[in-house]
């Protein structure tokens, strides 16, 4: 299948994997409407609303870019009416956007906390409930959250508790609106990398340039979401997919292509376990 005509109502995605996931749609000429909030250019960041909409654009797209903050109720309504007002429809949600502060109970500021669940938790279900009376007339309707899979084990919660709870918090929405829709054909699902991913989030937050090298790039991630997001919809709902378990169902072997160096051991990402020849994730840490 093909996103050809389909129209993405994307929270972020000026850069990074966003961009990633609403450029390779745009390659089969779906509609991306990028609901974020850098309008401006920001010395720390790449890209904006305005320079994803003319890659998109460039890639085979329409683009329509939107300057949202999925805290602010009234502006996400404004903006999904803006969306079906140029498309006439939406036919997928990607809830993309997130708020990352990897520090302990006692070194998190409060503001910080709430803009964590404000994006993540709070943003999902703003988004979702805007978004959902327009899937519910689509004929291929998908909710694709980029969280990931729920676990209890407490030693993912341990070093940095409010960021783990406010990503679960997204993962949990998938959960709970797969089984609400289920019945009226609406596929939700959640989808994390497997390993570490190039974006700014590593660079800026995490790791710094030094671990870049051991990250895959983003298209892997949007590869991914392209698979699950031509699935027909009534099949596909309710699952925590890793993005190389999905390209591995597609018939991917070769996963060189998506590493940024090539030979590097790959740093595994945060709530997944290290497969063998990775790094673990808390190497995130001894890298900074």
């Amino acid at each position: 299948m093909s996103l050809a005509g389909k129209t993405l109502f994307m929270s972020g995605g000026s850069r990074g994997i966003g961009l990633a996931i609403a450029l390779r749609a745009a390659r089969d000429g779906a509609n991306i409407a990028i609901a974020a909030k850098t309008a401006d250019p920001d010395p720390r960041l790449e890209g904006t609303i305005h320079t994803a909409a003319a890659a998109i654009e460039a890639a085979g797209g329409r683009a329509l870019p939107l300057v949202v903050d999925i805290r602010d109720e009234e502006r996400v309504k404004a903006a999904v009416a803006e969306t079906v007002g140029m498309f006439g429809g939406i036919d997928i949600l990607v809830n993309n956007a997130s708020a990352i502060r990897l520090t302990g109970t006692l070194d998190t500021p409060v503001k910080r906390y709430d803009l964590m669940h404000g994006v993540n938790g709070r943003g999902t279900f703003v988004c979702a409930q805007a978004c959902l009376p327009h899937l519910l007339e689509a004929p291929n309707p998908h909710i694709l959250t980029l969280s990931p899979p729920l676990v209890t084990d407490a030693r993912w919660f341990k070093d940095f508790p409010p960021y783990t709870i406010a990503k679960y918090t997204m993962s949990l929405f998938t959960l709970a609106l797969a089984e609400e829709f289920r019945e009226r054909g609406v596929a939700v699902n959640s989808l994390w990398p497997r390993t570490a991913i190039a974006t700014a989030a590593i660079r800026n937050e995490i790791g710094g340039a030094r671990m870049i090298a051991a990250c895959r790039k983003p298209e892997i991630v949007a590869d991914a979401a392209h698979y699950i997001l031509t699935r027909p919809a009534r099949e596909c709902s309710g699952n925590f997919f890793l993005d190389d378990e999905v390209l591995l169902a597609a018939g991917v072997r070769d996963f060189s292509q998506y590493d940024v160096q090539a030979g590097a051991a790959l740093q595994a990402d945060f709530f997944v376990e290290a497969l063998p020849g990775m790094l673990r994730s808390d190497d995130m840490f001894k890298s900074k």
